[in-house]
């Protein structure tokens, strides 16, 4: 997976970006629907409309809760409030659930007892709107999670993904429901319900990653040993430990050196590699414990692991 070297003001205006646009489409499109639902008495309809009154609350949520991420370390939180961005994965995935199993139930409900749906085209052109919007959403949101990586938005993106498959499936519904298939309006809406819980279990496990301080990408630890190894003076490393926030990455580790160097020289090698792994893995802080290389060997069999 590709690191998402943003400067800090970049990473927050795109973050922001795909919040608030998430939050004025839902809006919108909880307007349209509602309409549409007590103008058509379609269930898979009111499903639509009720998945797009939790997106809302669930994107309102998540513009307060990045608020607090995107803000600066201060005296209480010296490491910053990134974790407050996986706290926001799991509130929306909490709603994800909720919304998935509000589905299945009319669904299945709908599948028992299937209804003729009135006043079908108000419902079709309200359903094709749906879908240019939040097809328009999306793809704004899948550029900030390229840029950026963000769980929250992640997150975010799962029911606007969804709703796009709910509005086919709400398309579809209503055309196969004019005495073609009466239970199409509940098969559909069952089946959007099931996708919307495997992508919440999804959600859940990448912001739980994160909270528990899960190590950074094979690919980000390999750059960390080939930047120290490529140094002069640096003999190896080992205890590397890291974790992510939100966007910024905590690195710390101990750097192994020439028992005869200077205090002074090992400090302008530490320095050194400090600077290049912020470069290669921007936004981040590095940590780096200076050890004589004559000292490792009694800390190595201490049960310490070195690394390669």
């Amino acid at each position: 997976m590709e690191t998402n070297n943003l400067p800090s003001e970049r990473y927050t205006a795109l973050v922001k970006l795909a919040a608030f646009t998430a939050t004025a489409t839902a809006l919108l499109l909880v307007v349209l629907k509602i309409y549409a639902w007590f103008a058509t008495d379609a269930s898979a309809m009111l499903a639509s409309a009720t998945d797009s009154i939790l997106d809302l609350f669930a994107s309102v949520m998540n513009v307060v809760i990045l608020r607090f991420a995107l803000a600066p370390a201060d005296d209480e939180h010296k490491f910053g409030h990134g974790k407050a961005e996986s706290l926001a994965g799991l509130v929306q995935a909490a709603f994800v659930l909720g919304s998935a199993l509000l589905l299945v139930f009319n669904g299945v409900d709908r599948v028992i007892n299937p209804q003729e749906i009135v006043r079908t085209e108000v419902g079709i052109w309200v359903s094709i709107i749906a879908i240019v919007m939040t097809l328009l959403l999306v793809l704004v949101q899948k550029y900030v999670i390229a840029k950026t990586r963000s769980v929250a938005v992640s997150a975010d993106a799962l029911h606007y993904q969804s709703d796009l498959l709910l509005n086919f499936g709400v398309l579809l519904a209503l055309f196969l429901s004019q005495g073609y298939w009466l239970q199409a309006d509940g098969v559909f809406t069952i089946g959007v319900g099931v996708f919307l819980l495997l992508g919440a279990s999804k959600i859940i496990w990448m912001s739980v990653h994160q909270l528990m301080d899960h190590e950074l990408t094979e690919a980000e630890l390999d750059k960390i040993k080939q930047i120290v190894h490529a140094h002069e003076g640096a003999l190896g490393l080992h205890e590397l430990r890291t974790r992510q926030a939100g966007q910024n990455r905590f690195i710390q580790f101990h750097l192994e050196l020439d028992d005869g160097l200077s205090l002074l020289a090992a400090h302008t090698i530490g320095e050194a590699i400090e600077a290049e792994i912020i470069q290669a893995l921007a936004p981040c802080e590095v940590l780096i414990h200076h050890d004589p290389s004559s000292a490792v060997s009694s800390e190595l069999a201490n049960n310490e692991k070195p690394v390669d």
